[in-house]
């Protein structure tokens, strides 16, 4: 094997991986698979193999995951339509008894984004976040950046959301675990997220006007309303708008969530038993991610939809599958390029570079992922592309945790969010944050903030185990 062939050949197609990407017009997808094609080509595999690998890449990765992918979209796009996500706020703020509406917030952000995509959950919850700084003169930009940071917290790192769905394929881990990884990881960023956005959302106070305008308010004005806006928040409902139970608004999220959960905790109790009983199968197959998530889809069918027809019904889920095809083929498209490079010898070979280096492997994807993020702006494909180039190389690498450099590569994502990214434009433009300081420091630097908290806390757990 030609080592300095396999490295230059691997660092010339990362180049052009990312300059497609950046400066072309040429889709995340099919720039994979032309880097595939060139790695493969100057790498040393025989040019009949190249599609066959390219093909068994794409296949092994979207085996897993394509139909988890798809059922996830579809109940997101039917809890978006319904009024799933206002409900869960509700039900948050009251069980705060209608104070810290920040913490309200910032938990349905957490889990809302589980199913649906974050700019989507803003959108939806940002008539309430209006409604509360209205009426409670509490800072717009405070609660809207909890709000917004913990959407975007579970959108990087919890399945079945689909980049994280995606990047759990191309690394082969357990849906289950990663699941309560994810969880376990997001509940101390969102406590960061919380007090950044307390931090923030002083420094640049925003209030909704009787009018529906947003106004800026001077520091010395903010600290008084800060210290003034300690009332009860009593939420007015609509009494011609007909809204889900809180139990069937949560239902979608959390049956499936628990499904897998219960699944992983039940088949890591039973490892190496040959002959599993009938019920512990029968719970295996509903906790399966495929059957699990499709139970939540049918609560979301049968639960939200209401009065509406079935026509109304597919054509919402049908809107959401448009989404999933993309999201799918990027994912695929990735898997195809983890294969070229492992095919290669390119991860055998640079492992073996890293382990001469002592350097720390698991903050690679971290980094991968926020280069990638800042240059096209979708967090979706940079975890994913980060994940397929570093997968085949970790796995060469003893003692790795995969989990960990797969979480790596999910909160890399979320280390920049500037003007290429859709949910900065949609998080700025709903809280009044016009000038470029509110922008970057704002909302910018409370992210960068916790996806750099994230991977701290990631190289601690790292250490510890």
């Amino acid at each position: 094997m030609d080592v300095a062939r396999i490295l230059i050949s691997f660092g010339i197609g990362l180049v052009l991986l990312v300059g497609m990407i950046m400066r072309t017009k040429i889709h995340a997808a099919l720039a994979l698979i032309i880097a595939s094609v060139f790695v493969g080509v100057t790498g040393g595999i025989t040019l009949s193999s190249i599609p066959g690998v390219i093909t068994t890449g794409f296949g092994s990765t979207l085996g897993s995951i394509g139909i988890v992918i798809g059922f996830g979209v579809m109940m997101g796009q039917l809890m978006e339509e319904s009024s799933a996500a206002k409900v869960m706020a509700r039900t948050f703020i009251r069980a705060l008894r209608g104070k810290h509406e920040e913490v309200a917030l910032a938990f349905t952000g957490f889990l809302v984004s589980i199913p649906i995509f974050a700019d989507s959950g803003f959108v939806i919850l940002s008539p309430l976040l209006r409604a509360i700084s209205r009426s409670t003169k509490k800072s717009l930009s405070m609660l809207g950046i909890a709000l917004g940071m913990c959407l975007a917290i579970t959108h990087a790192t919890v399945p079945p959301t689909p980049g994280p769905l995606g990047v759990v394929g191309i690394f082969k881990l357990d849906v289950g675990v990663f699941i309560l990884f994810g969880i376990a990881m997001g509940l101390p960023i969102m406590v960061v997220a919380i007090l950044c956005a307390k931090f923030f959302g002083n420094r640049y106070y925003k209030l909704v006007g009787d009018d529906g305008e947003v106004y800026d308010v001077t520091r010395e004005e903010g600290r008084r309303l800060a210290a003034a806006s300690a009332m009860q928040t009593i939420i007015k409902e609509d009494p011609n708008e007909k809204n889900p139970s809180a139990f069937i608004s949560f239902a979608p999220i959390l049956l499936p969530v628990i499904l897998i959960l219960g699944n992983s905790i039940l088949s890591a109790m039973f490892a190496g038993v040959k002959e599993l009983p009938m019920h512990v199968q029968l719970f295996q197959l509903i906790g399966s991610p495929v059957v699990a998530v499709g139970i939540g889809l049918l609560v979301a069918i049968y639960g939200l939809t209401g009065s509406q027809g079935r026509e109304k019904t597919i054509e919402t889920m049908e809107t959401g599958i448009k989404s999933a095809g993309l999201i799918i083929l990027i994912t695929g498209a990735g898997g195809a390029f983890g294969q070229i490079i492992r095919s290669s010898g390119a991860g055998d070979a640079i492992a073996q570079v890293l382990i001469a280096t002592n350097f720390p492997v698991i903050v690679l994807p971290f980094i991968i992922a926020g280069i990638i993020k800042l240059a096209q702006g979708s967090g979706t494909v940079a975890m994913i592309t980060s994940a397929s180039i570093m997968y085949p190389i970790l796995v060469e690498i003893p003692g790795v945790n995969l989990m960990f450099a797969a979480y790596a590569a999910c909160i890399g994502s979320q280390l920049f969010s500037i003007y290429n990214d859709s949910f900065f434009w949609v998080v700025t433009r709903t809280l009044g944050l016009k000038k470029v300081d509110e922008q970057l420091l704002g909302w910018n630097g409370t992210e960068a903030i916790c996806s750099l908290f994230g991977i701290t806390l990631l190289l601690v757990v790292n250490a510890v185990f």
